[in-house]
């Protein structure tokens, strides 16, 4: 959550947006009127609130949500204005609710105008506070992208305030993840879905950097969205130590009642780095760093073998450059970057003469000649796992290129490399045009001539009449978004999809086709459209939309293409639009009736396999078991002993307490044999009294003595009373073993040789036990000896 909602990309979830119909006057009204409410953060394991964020919020009327006051101050190029008023209504809102120490207040800059906010006017409204406030500056990751110098710039002016700094929505985007031992943050916040989506490798590879981040510099994990108890064990799954979300309390006007208050710790992940831009990557290597001299040919194969490190982390690295001139950026270092920008999360590359974007999505930067980076040769490749940097010094030297020599160092020290990035990126210059999440910095293309506002050009000759004609005709919703445009609005809706979404055209036109998304659209697939449309391609998605002011659901099938003018710039986008709903209930339907007859089918099979009363196997499993196993044996040359286990007793107990008790000693037996054998030996109930164990792995010359051992362990914890309502019996057992191969290779011989020598011990038993009750009557039948008499 931040102070302001922006207004995202087309496919984002903002319902709604004002931004081209208002007036001036209701806009003036609007940010003078902006005000502050304040949602709690709390300490997951305690529940004490910490932390309050400041959220902005208009004047009751039509530009009261953040996200259609922010577009439509960003329409009207008012931006910094609304952003420096909502930063002062939330310190005058947390002074005058005495949201002061040991509190803290999170507050949010706006990326457009980062280097710019005033900061000043916040510190004189903190100083007269009667109390201490303490702040906490968020910055989103939409920023990292568009503007990374004036990011940087940001943070170090903040911590030379005093205040920390929180990176928020990380895991929105990887190059989040990338950014964080650039920007040092003191508390990174998570995007609300890693806590409210089911986990998974996208999630496991978020929380790796995440925690590997808060691990080496000590910041503090904070979990967003967190609105039931479910979502609570996940944040604290995550490694969050601190949450905000409904669970603990909505946004209110000050403090929320019946909160204890603590203090948030924040050990101080980052701090003043000293003037960005002063120093060049090669001044970042520490004093008595050993340095070398080679050529430049080797630098440029040293420099490949980083680059292929950085495709192969991905999406998390930051890749940064520098070539000294625009000519050493030669046609194959051209091809090099195109594939490494496909695939890293962020790459800039600066030299002199090098322009803004050297290739599309490389990020680039002239160097003056008088810069110290213009004399080095360097490449810094940082992600949240991995951390190199070659830099080098031109020692000016004439003759060919390729032999010029060069002073470096090669180093994998994570501060260092930091350091040697933040040097290259507070050069990089700001991005120019939309991108995907962000609004234009540059003012938006006037409508061509001849085309109405809100409209596309209407038709004159006959062909254009037919064209226009057709596109009323078709049944499939098409759509025409203009991407010259502030916010890209639709300027044609055809008859069909006017139907689809439930809208007249002016309720459409106009508008960003972000109205229609579902809040429950999956996240997955906005981020591929964004990023389609972010790229200048085409792309095919089935997302779920709303349908009228009653804003039903319904699943639509997206069909994007782009439109280029005569240069090859995309400026417009087409939008074919098919309702699939009954595809996609039925489909659904089909995956939930699929997993309910695997899951019945899961269950006969565990019945016809399983004892119902031990929930042991039963013989049929058991011998499938045992007949593998005897393979393995055979193939490895091991022995495997079978264990017949007849109970002794066990009828004179059930024929005395009942079936009940009976049944309830079988289970306290299953259990102590299940107690007694290793992890990986067999288990099965034969039925009646009857069980038997399987001993795989023996040795084959010890096997009948260990497989004895093992029995005469099994017999003496079977004879442990047992408790059985309320008094105790006890009971025996007699086993029968037999080994494999000694007795037999297949299943059946083994049971008939085990099952044989168990009723010859039962026998014996049985014989013993007469044998001792004859010797006890024998010895009762003796008359005592006359006594003496005594004369």
């Amino acid at each position: 959550m931040t102070l302001s909602s922006q207004a995202p990309a087309p496919g984002g979830t903002v319902t709604d947006t004002v931004a081209d119909v208002v007036s001036a006057a209701l806009l003036d009204d609007a940010i003078r009127g902006v005000h502050s409410v304040f949602q709690p953060i709390v300490e997951l394991d305690t529940g004490r609130v910490v932390a309050y964020e400041a959220l902005a919020r208009g004047p009751v009327g039509p530009l009261e949500r953040p996200d259609a006051l922010f577009a439509a101050a960003r329409a009207a190029g008012r931006l910094a204005e609304l952003d420096e008023a909502c930063r002062a209504a939330a310190f005058r809102g947390a002074v005058d609710a005495a949201l002061v120490a040991p509190l803290t207040v999170f507050v949010n800059v706006e990326p457009e105008v980062l280097d710019t906010a005033p900061l000043a006017d916040l510190l004189a409204i903190a100083e007269r506070a009667p109390g201490h406030v303490r702040v906490v500056m968020e910055i989103t990751e939409r920023a990292i992208a568009a503007r990374p110098a004036e990011l940087l710039r940001t943070v170090e002016r903040v911590r030379e305030l005093g205040w920390s700094i929180a990176v928020d929505d990380v895991g929105a985007e990887s190059m989040s993840l990338a950014f964080l031992p650039l920007l040092r943050p003191d508390v990174v916040k998570l995007d609300l879905r890693l806590v409210q989506e089911r986990p998974g490798p996208q999630i496991a590879e978020i929380m790796n950097a995440v925690n590997a981040y808060a691990e080496r510099s000590g910041a503090v994990v904070l979990a967003e969205g967190i609105e039931d108890e479910r979502h609570l064990r996940t944040a604290r799954g995550l490694g969050a130590t601190l949450g905000q979300g409904w669970l603990f309390g909505r946004p209110g006007p000050g403090a929320a009642p019946g909160l204890t208050v603590g203090e948030l710790a924040l050990p101080g992940a980052g701090a003043p780095a000293g003037a960005l831009g002063a120093v060049s990557p090669f001044a970042c290597l520490p004093d008595g760093t050993p340095l070398r001299r080679a050529p430049k040919a080797l630098l440029i194969e040293l420099s490949k073998q980083l680059e292929r490190e950085a495709m192969r982390l991905g999406e998390t690295c930051v890749v940064a450059s520098t070539f000294q001139e625009a000519r050493h950026f030669t046609v194959s270092t051209t091809q090099r970057y195109r594939d490494l920008v496909a695939r890293a999360g962020f790459v800039c590359a600066l030299g002199e003469d090098l322009p803004v974007e050297p290739l599309p999505g490389v990020r680039g930067a002239h160097l003056d000649p008088a810069d110290p980076v213009r004399g080095e040769w360097d490449v810094a490749v940082l992600s949240p796992h991995f951390s190199a940097a070659l830099l080098a010094r031109d020692l000016g030297e004439d003759g060919p290129d390729l032999e010029r020599t060069f002073e470096y160092a090669l180093t994998y020290d994570r501060d260092t490399v930091s350091a040697a990035a933040q040097s290259l990126l507070s050069r990089v210059a700001p991005r120019v045009g939309p991108v995907a999440g962000l609004p234009a910095h540059a003012p938006a293309a006037a409508a061509p001539a001849g085309r109405p506002a809100g409209g596309l050009a209407v038709g004159t000759t006959n062909a254009e009449v037919l064209l226009r004609r057709a596109l009323e005709a078709t049944p499939s919703g098409v759509t025409v978004v203009d991407m010259r445009l502030a916010d890209q609005p639709i300027v044609y809706a055809n008859a069909a999809f006017r139907e689809l979404a439930g809208l007249s055209a002016q309720d459409i036109l106009g508008r960003n086709c972000r109205q229609l998304q579902s809040p429950d659209a999956d996240p997955a697939a906005v981020a591929r459209i964004r990023a389609a449309v972010a790229a200048g391609e085409s792309c095919r998605e089935t997302v779920l939309n709303v349908r009228g002011p009653e804003r039903t659901p319904w699943w639509n099938e997206l069909h994007l293409a782009p439109v280029h003018d005569a240069d090859g710039t995309v400026v417009q986008y087409i939008g074919v639009q098919v309702d699939v709903t009954a595809r996609v209930e039925a489909e659904r339907a089909l995956v939930r009736e699929r997993d309910r007859t695997s899951a019945a089918l899961a269950r006969i099979q565990e019945l016809a396999y399983t004892d119902p009363l031990t929930g042991l196997p039963n013989r049929r499993r058991l011998e499938e078991q045992v007949e593998a196993a005897i393979w393995e044996a055979r193939a490895r040359g091991d022995a495997l002993g079978l264990l017949f286990v007849d109970l002794d007793g066990f009828k004179a107990v059930n024929d005395a307490l009942g079936h009940a008790a009976g049944d309830e000693l079988l289970q306290v037996v299953a259990g102590r044999l299940r107690d007694r054998v290793r992890r990986r030996d067999l288990l099965a109930r034969l039925g009646g009294d009857e069980f038997l164990v399987a001993l795989p792995d023996l040795h084959p010359e010890t096997a009948a003595a260990e497989a004895a051992r093992v029995a005469e362990e099994l017999v003496a914890s079977i004879r442990r009373p047992v408790p059985l309502l309320g008094t105790e019996v006890t009971v025996g057992a007699s086993i029968g073993v037999s080994v494999c191969p000694a007795d037999g290779v297949v299943f059946a011989d083994l049971l008939h040789r085990a099952d044989l020598r168990m009723y010859e011990r039962k026998a014996a038993s049985r014989g013993a036990v007469a044998r001792a009750a004859t010797a006890r009557a024998a010895a009762a039948a003796v008359p005592p000896p006359a006594a003496p008499v005594l004369g």
